[in-house]
């Protein structure tokens, strides 16, 4: 590892290799990061980001979040994303543990997490405790994209437990 460099700066300097398309460049420098401090949290955080959405290696991703997560659990941005893995690979189990934990975490964008869950109650067409996430969701964020966004999952899940209502019918006879 370069002297010139804390691991927060090389760290830094991966995640805006990332940002600028250097998906490849920004892989060897967290590698080379874990290989100087394999206690290094943020840098297990990045490769999963990589790995999540760029390579799209699911296993590889949930191994890195998770790792991240053990080693520093006060890394906000990490449950969003860990979160956004579990819910697509539908498990169960861990969701829920990493929700609980993200709901403790001090920084954490909540109203994220809460829409993370009622996208998952939704796909499990629990629609009614989806229906109440998104709604804790849209009563505390701030941002107004984010807010009309909820909207529409509101008003989609409400269209969906609407039409799974059984139909009433009432005879009147003379």
């Amino acid at each position: 590892m370069d002297i010139l460099y804390t691991v927060e700066e090389k760290y830094l300097q991966a995640m805006d290799e990332l940002n600028y398309g250097e998906t490849p460049k920004a892989m060897h420098l967290l590698k080379e990061l874990i290989v100087t401090d394999d206690t290094y949290a943020r840098a297990y955080y990045g490769l999963g980001i990589i790995y999540h959405y760029y390579i799209k290696d699911y296993k590889a991703a949930g191994y890195y979040y998770q790792t991240g997560m053990d080693l520093d659990e006060t890394i906000p941005d990490l449950y969003e994303d860990y979160l956004k893995l579990l819910v697509t690979l539908q498990l169960h189990k861990k969701i829920e543990q990493v929700t609980t934990k993200a709901l403790e975490v001090p920084g954490v964008n909540l109203a994220r997490i809460y829409e993370m869950i009622g996208v998952y109650e939704e796909q499990r067409q629990n629609f009614a405790l989806a229906k109440q996430h998104y709604q804790k969701a849209a009563s505390i964020t701030v941002v107004d994209n984010e807010h009309d966004l909820l909207q529409g999952h509101l008003k989609r899940v409400l269209g969906k437990l609407k039409a799974k209502q059984q139909m009433v019918y009432a005879y009147e006879g003379s």
